[in-house]
């Protein structure tokens, strides 16, 4: 079949504005020519939204009126997960298909193509591609890839994921562990449109207005806020009061019934603590912010949905929209991601478009595992046999139907929480463990794991831990945390944690 070359040509020159030409590349055409009508398809990514999104229901004064736009015409599961509280690992797990505890990617490095054993898996845009789809990125998708080896997973890329303009000296007092730049938070003297995550709106909007319409696309964006630094401007912060109503429910209790290799999991990280965040005022402005960025950010999709929709897309392209990971703001006395607990896993996930319910609202556990799935099988590209996750399909045409399986987030080897449609089971690499009801526990302050009244619990949730447990893959470091069972020793970041070492809690 002959590819519709003038078009790509004149879409290419509208385009390129500060692509170098081996970003322009285009993968050989060795695979199924598109089939007439198969949708286009757009994915949305934002980097640490937790479930603070109005349709989750996580907050309750959240205002993020596109999101919930986006669900009414398609459906939202209000129990998904992402298959790891990081960005990299999680990432590559949707995008691969397979779970960390198969990739043995854990840690915010390595990228996946450096790890002999996975340098040429076909990941989901590169099947997109290879069936004839013309793709194309903006911001953050990958947590991170070599400029040599972006070609090979789309075919164009935007403008990278960034903060944009940032304040002469950051907003907050130093902070513990490092005074990490990235840990800042509130207003400064600056305009929405100098903020890196409206250039990704704007690169988006600019490309759907120019596409042509020979063939689908596969468009991903990856939005850069609620990430750290949550720098705002104040029209957002003030649609937050500043007082307590804002703030997530917390147990200064709550971690006396946790094992100790809870801690081990986020044991010397830049993300402050409670205390330290209360002591020196910042929780309060810290949650306003972040609830700002959220909504700052849903106005940038908001902006892409309605270029999808004026450019007469809408009905003819498959929207998806998920966040790589939660974040904690208080809850477990902590801020940050890095844990097994729900504040940390749970996500939102929007299915909206051709074969999507509107108005549907699933309760069954997912995973981000299953985007994959999902998508080949909305857009009726060939079934895949090497992928872990299944499709979501049966439940977005009647959210009601169940699933066979719970959902599972995996933290360093062998650390995994099992979520299902009531209970958080916790099972740690030194074989401590966790169990939360979530019907009438859903802040995860009592842990049933000890009582014997719950053993059956915990032996069906236990069942469901990966049997597959890969070491760290080769040049991982940052974030990671191995445990020898032999020696009973942990290592946190190249570094042993004695038994007798205090917990960094300020």
């Amino acid at each position: 079949m002959c590819r519709p070359i003038l078009s790509l040509l004149v879409w290419g020159t509208l385009v390129a504005s500060g692509l170098g030409a081996e970003q322009m590349q285009l993968a050989p055409r060795t695979a199924d020519a598109p089939l007439p009508g198969r949708p286009n398809v757009l994915m949305i990514a934002v980097d640490d939204l937790n479930s603070w999104v109005g349709c989750v229901g996580g907050h309750p004064l959240v205002k993020t009126p596109h999101m919930d736009a986006l669900a009414a015409r398609g459906t939202v599961f209000i129990n998904a997960h992402g298959q790891s509280p990081l960005c990299t690992p999680s990432r590559t797990s949707l995008l691969a298909g397979l779970r960390p505890s198969t990739t043995g990617i854990y840690a915010l490095e390595p990228w996946l193509r450096t790890v002999d054993k996975w340098r040429h898996w076909v990941t989901l845009p590169q099947y997109f591609r290879q069936h004839g789809y013309f793709t194309l990125t903006a911001g953050k998708v990958y947590h991170a890839v070599p400029p040599k080896d972006r070609p090979g997973e789309f075919e164009v890329w935007g403008p990278p994921a960034e903060v944009g303009v940032r304040p002469p000296k950051k907003l907050i007092p130093p902070t513990p562990m490092g005074n990490h730049p990235l840990m800042d938070w509130g207003t400064f003297e600056h305009r929405d449109e100098e903020k890196g995550d409206w250039r990704i709106a704007t690169w988006a909007v600019d490309q759907l207005k120019a596409l042509p319409r020979e063939k689908p696309f596969f468009m991903a964006i990856g939005f850069f806020l609620p990430h750290v630094p949550c720098y705002v401007t104040e029209r957002w912060l003030e649609l937050y009061p500043d007082d307590d109503s804002i703030l997530p429910p917390v147990c200064w209790y709550d971690r006396d019934d946790t094992p100790r290799f809870s801690w081990y999991l986020h044991w010397y990280l830049p993300e402050p603590r409670l205390r330290w965040m209360i002591a020196n005022n910042q929780w309060r402005p810290f949650v306003r912010a972040y609830l700002a960025s959220v909504s700052f950010v849903d106005s940038q999709i908001g902006r892409v949905l309605e270029a999808l929709r004026d450019t007469g897309r809408e009905q003819s392209t498959v929207v998806v929209l998920w966040g790589d990971n939660g974040y904690h703001l208080g809850e477990k006395l902590i801020t940050g991601k890095n844990t097994l607990w729900e504040p940390s896993t749970r996500v939102p996930l929007i299915f909206a478009g051709p074969g999507v319910r509107p108005g549907g609202r699933c309760r069954q556990p997912v995973e981000l595992l299953d985007i994959f799935p999902t998508l080949i099988e909305l857009c009726g590209l060939p079934a895949r046999a090497d992928l872990e996750g299944i499709s979501l399909v049966p439940q977005l045409r009647d959210p009601e139907a169940p699933r066979d399986r719970p959902a599972i987030t995996t933290h360093n080897p062998g650390n995994h929480a099992v979520r299902s449609l009531r209970w958080r089971y916790i099972r740690y690499a030194d074989g401590s463990e966790e169990l939360y009801d979530l019907e009438n526990d859903p802040h995860e302050w009592h842990n049933l794991a000890g009582d014997p009244r719950y053993a059956d619990v915990v032996a069906e949730h236990r069942r469901w831990l990966p049997k597959v447990n890969e070491p760290p893959a080769p040049g991982s470091r940052s974030r990671l945390l191995v445990y020898n069972p032999q020696t009973g020793e942990a290592i946190w970041e190249g570094k042993p944690i004695a038994p007798q070492d205090p917990i960094p809690e300020e």
